[in-house]
């Protein structure tokens, strides 16, 4: 899962501006991305922590950066892109998805929601088509599902959430919560909805509805997924802002995360060092 945070707050050092920073847990280290970069640490083989970093890609220029629907597709792809560059840097470092397991599952979500495509009929109902769809989108959730069996790998995201937790607010990682309010946890069920909302619309618009069609309600429908976090974000304590956070929080306190070892926070502080660092020096370099 990926988390993202921002505050125009001061940071742990005094006078200091926050990072925007977001992560992913890898299956035995941390990845997190600032505004400009990407750390990667993990544990190596013989048990030593080996840290990479780089460049981020931007996709989010311009006025694109600000427009409602496509900035959050766009930021979710840039976060996404840093991703095989990571793995590519620190060889050592394994996906969530590396995992045998976890690959079947993918094939078989896919293959699953191919099928059910495929046997859409033009006179089902339209509650027929709905239950059609929300199966597809639940199985789209297959694959995340099988990863997070992995305890080092829900161990990972707590570290994440931790070691990003511990940088807003200047406390030691070791005692924060696991569970974070902008964990990416809470983009599963409104994405889940909206994602059955918008195919269902595409399905009453078209007999024969095409992959382009289908292509951009899926984009439309992640765009205003996203849109719901960063409501929910600005306004926790609103009706919808609860709505979306406490799906997520009861997924992150059951599911996706667990209490790590303190060897596994080392890993987390030396993540949260790297992308300090870097971002330190992109920041003096202009």
């Amino acid at each position: 899962m990926s988390s993202e945070t921002s505050s125009n707050g001061s940071g742990p050092e005094s006078g200091s501006e926050r990072l925007r920073l977001g992560g992913m847990a890898f299956r035995n280290g941390l990845l997190i991305h600032g505004p400009t970069a990407w750390a990667l640490a993990a544990r190596g083989p013989g048990g030593e922590i080996e840290v990479a970093s780089g460049p981020k890609p931007v996709f989010a220029r311009g006025r694109l950066a600000k427009v409602p629907l496509v900035r959050g597709p766009l930021r979710l792809a840039e976060a996404l892109a840093v991703v095989p560059l990571a793995r590519l840097r620190l060889r050592s470092a394994r996906l969530p998805f590396e995992d045998g397991a976890v690959l079947a599952a993918t094939l078989a979500s896919l293959a699953g929601s191919s099928a059910l495509r495929r046997s859409r009929e033009r006179s089902e109902s339209a509650s027929g088509g709905a239950l059609r769809e929300a199966a597809v989108a639940l199985l789209g959730v297959l694959p995340a599902a099988a990863a997070l069996r992995n305890h080092d790998l829900a161990a990972y995201h707590a570290v994440e959430h931790k070691a990003i937790a511990g940088y807003e607010t200047g406390a030691d990682p070791a005692d924060v919560p696991k569970e974070h309010r902008r964990c990416g946890s809470n983009l599963i069920v409104p994405m889940l909805g909206l994602s059955i909302a918008a195919q269902m619309a595409v399905e009453l618009a078209s007999d024969e509805p095409g992959p382009v069609a289908r292509g951009v309600a899926t984009v439309v429908s992640v765009g205003a997924a996203v849109e719901l976090f960063l409501y929910a974000d600005r306004n926790p304590d609103a009706p919808l802002g609860r709505a979306v956070h406490g799906p997520g929080h009861e997924i992150q306190r059951l599911i996706s995360t667990r209490e790590p070892t303190a060897e596994q926070l080392e890993v987390g502080r030396a993540a949260l060092a790297e992308i300090l660092r870097v971002e330190a020096e992109a920041a003096d370099s202009t």
